[in-house]
């Protein structure tokens, strides 16, 4: 069972908090507001990794199942998301720094890369959500489709109504196939074992 959607919540809200302690301790300079935005920074660096691993064990088990407009939004996502996995790492580095020396210009730049690194974030959400809605949904008339087309063109070049009828019902055992498959990969139905 796929947990990258669970993980992908964190790490969408994650920065959004720490941009607003952020924010607040470029207003007032509080010493408590700088070490909540280098723990929540911490914590949204470590969900992005989070998130970026288990969408990159999630990736392989979906590829198939999208389209190939998908399948390229696919592999850009999953570079982005090692890319801002980075770059939280190297933003919570620098708000560290900055907060243990307390140089106020080293955390400011660390809260102005976190704002661009969060709306980075929130593009990277909407193409996930994309790949999903957009490209992988639904997975199975895609799947069906496809199986539907192969069958057609094997049909036409069969001389019987038997063997046409044929390639069609193997074509129905393989939708049925993939409908069990989809069923499984969401949890819907358990699988079976033998």
């Amino acid at each position: 069972m796929m947990i990258h959607p669970a993980t992908a919540h964190f790490a969408m809200v994650l920065p959004v908090v720490a941009s607003a302690l952020g924010i607040a301790y470029l207003i007032n300079r509080q010493e408590m507001f700088s070490k909540l935005s280098s723990i929540s920074i911490f914590f949204s660096a470590l969900a992005m990794g989070v998130v970026w691993y288990t969408g990159s064990q999630a990736g392989p088990e979906i590829y198939d199942y999208l389209s190939e407009a998908g399948q390229h939004e696919l592999i850009e996502h999953k570079e982005l998301g090692l890319y801002l996995a980075i770059a939280m790492g190297i933003i919570f580095i620098l708000k560290a720094l900055g907060c243990q020396t307390k140089k106020f210009a080293l955390e400011a730049l660390a809260i102005v890369l976190l704002l661009g690194a969060t709306a980075t974030t929130f593009l990277q959400g909407k193409d996930g959500g994309e790949i999903v809605y957009n490209h992988g949904t639904p997975f199975k008339s895609f799947m069906i489709l496809d199986t539907l087309n192969e069958a057609e063109q094997t049909a036409s070049e069969e001389e019987s109504a038997e063997a046409k009828l044929e390639v069609y019902e193997e074509a129905l055992e393989d939708i049925k196939l993939i409908d069990e498959e989809i069923e499984i990969f969401y949890g819907n139905k358990a699988e079976e074992t033998e």
